[in-house]
């Protein structure tokens, strides 16, 4: 890392152009690899790769990182932060040596990052991890509709950080580890990772995010998680090693950084 710079998520017009300005500051690049909040267009054959399509940041949908970019004249690899710092993660962190890995941020919306063989995982436009539906029981759902705007009690809707603080009135930082917020968490969270391990089958999943910060959460995620696939997934992996599957981030807050390098890497070294 040769520099760092921050810039707050602004409106495009306040942003794009300080960006612009810091990558300008280091030309000529060989590429720039940017890991992006979304939605966004992510796929290279698009008219409007780079594009973010529905997002609820406002002032966001329908503006183009290659519009702002364009005057550097340098080639443009775009992912989302999630990907990216799985990618990150695969290459430099937690998931070092492997070639599969799930990535989850949990913070103020939740997202997830799948890289399978080594690349990360694409379809019609990104996996949206934190939108999957969960098993909740009639007495939970009565008390709780769930944060989401979209689907109400998704994932993201129920252990998110706004979701936490919508349910109990408090930030999640502010809530002891006693709490019974962190019960609630904790099941959908390992709900979350059993329809991982199960459909994806990636070889650790990694969590990271603000809420995620607080470790004294790993210990319980893993005993759900465990109790949960109960013996299904008979692999030495999960089986005895599941203090090794379900991990904190190894590249810490800079997970996504070190995947927008990945991806820069990409531009003129594919894999």
């Amino acid at each position: 890392i040769v520099e760092r710079a921050r810039m707050d998520t602004r409106t495009p017009a306040e942003t794009f152009p300080e960006m612009a300005a810091f990558f300008a500051s280091h030309a000529p690049l060989a590429g720039i690899g940017i890991a992006s909040f979304g939605p966004i267009d992510i796929d290279p054959a698009s008219p409007s790769y780079g594009t973010f399509t529905t997002t609820p940041k406002p002032g966001w949908s329908g503006a183009r990182f290659h519009d702002a970019l364009a005057g550097l004249g340098t080639p443009i690899l775009v992912d989302t932060d999630v990907n990216g710092a799985a990618l990150g993660e695969l290459e430099w962190g937690a998931a070092r040596g492997l070639s599969s890995v799930v990535y989850l941020t949990v913070g103020t919306g939740i997202g997830g990052g799948i890289v399978a063989d080594g690349n990360p995982i694409h379809g019609v436009l990104h996996p949206e991890v934190g939108h999957m539906r969960l098993p909740r029981t009639e007495e939970d759902r009565a008390a709780f509709a769930g944060g989401c705007p979209f689907h109400g009690d998704c994932l993201e809707g129920l252990a998110s950080g706004p979701a936490i603080q919508k349910r109990w009135g408090l930030p999640a930082e502010e809530l002891p580890d006693d709490h019974e917020a962190w019960e609630h968490v904790t099941d959908a969270m390992a709900w979350a990772c059993v329809n991982l391990a199960c459909v994806v089958s990636p070889q650790r999943i990694i969590i990271g995010g603000g809420v995620y910060q607080r470790e004294t959460l790993f210990p319980r995620l893993r005993a759900q998680v465990a109790a949960r696939l109960n013996g299904y997934i008979d692999v030495p992996e999960i089986i005895e090693g599941m203090d090794g599957y379900i991990v904190p981030p190894g590249l810490g807050q800079d997970a996504g950084l070190f995947g927008a390098m990945a991806l820069g890497r990409r531009v003129f070294d594919p894999k």
